[in-house]
């Protein structure tokens, strides 16, 4: 599995821990930075440049990190057709996948020790999305509101 991966400097040793776990289990990663700690650093720098590779690279995933996860998860569903998601627990990771069809999942450093993270990762990767036809419909109505910014329709009332 390609795997794309970008951070700041509040997920730095986070980031490169995650880097090796995935390389050491047979994944292709590619870093997208930063490579160097910079207390100053912006993430929009690399996380967008991790979710632009996602997005061009079909049936790859992504990881994004900083501080929290939340400006990182942010900055990568602003890229067209990326659907990013803050996991800070496996079963969320799982359910990003299986029910949203999540390419990129967003960690924060400040909150997820190095295991769980390695955990969180873990079960993102393997996990795929269910297809089921209920996740499918609300999935290609996020797709078509992207495309045309025209809100779904909601369901017929049965109320009197």
């Amino acid at each position: 599995m390609r795997i794309h991966i970008g951070g700041d400097h509040a997920a730095f040793e986070l980031h490169h821990a995650l880097v090796e776990h995935l390389q050491q289990g047979g994944h292709d990663v590619i870093d997208h930075g930063p490579f160097e700690y910079d207390d100053q650093d912006d993430y929009p720098v690399f996380v967008l440049r991790a979710a632009e590779a996602v997005a061009a690279d079909p049936g790859s995933l992504g990881v994004v990190l900083g501080g929290s996860g939340n400006g990182e998860q942010m900055a990568a569903n602003k890229v067209t057709g990326i659907r990013a998601a803050l996991a800070y627990d496996p079963e969320l990771a799982r359910l990003a996948r299986q029910h949203n069809d999540a390419q990129i999942v967003s960690l924060g450093a400040r909150f997820t020790a190095v295991a769980l993270a390695q955990e969180i990762v873990d079960v993102f990767v393997a996990t795929d999305f269910s297809d089921e036809p209920r996740h499918a419909r609300r999935l290609g109505m996020v797709t078509a509101y992207e495309a045309s910014r025209q809100l779904p329709s909601p369901p017929e009332s049965t109320a009197p």
